[in-house]
């Protein structure tokens, strides 16, 4: 006798992303940096400080910020005030500035015991970890975003990497200034990853005369 084959019966799971904000994360606003900087500065969060500031300044995708290494940053006893790395998903440079502020932060970090030695400017906890990892990195951003009364699901570790981006956008118009920062390849990705609109377009066309 035969068996009629009837369709596999699968339990419904809710969809990973039900309740969540989902798509593009926002970046912070002058004001959430300053207010994250006070709040770390108070807790003496050296570290995170130091990690805070270095994520605004150098634009850096997650995977690329935490891999960062000492001598990245570090050379001849001092903060460099530019630096240079590689980034893992182009294979290609980009360059970033260190502002004031972000250097002191750093020096206070790499002036710290723990720093001793150290290979990785974010070292790991555990031997088998040499540095941080973006998962950690990522509950960092939502620790941070969180103090200050935002809501978590709407920012992530590519806030970090948009913050300052995006004011220079604001401030200037210039997209292949972005693009430079960012390290994009293509101009499309580019104007993707800032949502520029149309309206942002006309903006900046009715702001100049001829």
């Amino acid at each position: 006798m035969s068996t009629t084959n009837l369709p596999a019966i699968r339990e419904c799971r809710p969809a990973w992303n039900k309740g969540r904000i989902v798509g593009q994360k926002l970046p912070l606003l002058p004001r959430h940096v300053w207010a994250i900087r006070v709040r770390l500065e108070i807790a003496d969060r050296v570290r995170d400080l130091a990690l805070f500031n270095t994520a605004i300044d150098s634009k850096l995708r997650g995977c690329d910020l935490v891999k960062l290494k000492v001598a990245d940053v570090y050379a001849a006893s001092q903060v460099k005030e530019r630096a240079s790395i590689i980034q893992s998903k182009t294979q290609k440079p980009v360059r970033f500035e260190i502002t004031e502020g972000t250097r002191k932060s750093l020096a206070a970090w790499l002036a710290n015991p723990m720093m001793v030695g150290s290979q990785y400017l974010w070292p790991g906890r555990f031997h088998e970890r040499p540095h941080i990892s973006t998962r950690q990195y990522a509950r960092l951003v939502r620790d941070w975003v969180t103090s200050i009364g935002l809501e978590p699901s709407a920012y992530g570790t590519h806030s970090m990497r948009r913050t300052k981006v995006a004011q220079i956008y604001r401030k200037t118009g210039n997209l292949r200034a972005v693009q430079l920062l960012l390290g994009h390849t293509k101009m499309d990705s580019t104007v993707r990853y800032l949502g520029v609109e149309l309206e942002d377009a006309l903006a900046i066309a009715e702001a100049v005369e001829i």
